[in-house]
């Protein structure tokens, strides 16, 4: 299933949400290209979506969940990959 959170993140001047899949990185790399999310938006687990786009991934069938529900069924489904731990 692809899963967006809502637009909570500040970066760039921007609000951002994450897109997800809780099934596999195909199912998502595929739903992202059909809406026309460009390839530089994946980042480890996730496309980062604007909030303008916001409506358009939802009317394209992505389901809306909270930022901790899309980590949680990241880790279910053994999808999510947390960055790297900074060594001092």
């Amino acid at each position: 299933m692809i899963l967006i959170d809502p637009p909570a993140v500040e970066r760039w001047g921007r609000t951002w949400s994450h897109l997800a899949s809780d099934e596999s990185y195909q199912e998502l790399h595929a739903f992202a290209l059909a809406i026309g999310i460009p390839a530089r938006g994946f980042d480890r687990d996730h496309y980062d979506v604007p909030s303008e786009s916001y409506a358009a991934v939802l009317a394209a069938g992505a389901v809306p969940v909270s930022s901790r529900e899309l980590v949680v069924r990241l880790r279910r489904a053994g999808l999510r990959r947390p960055k790297a731990a900074v060594s001092d």
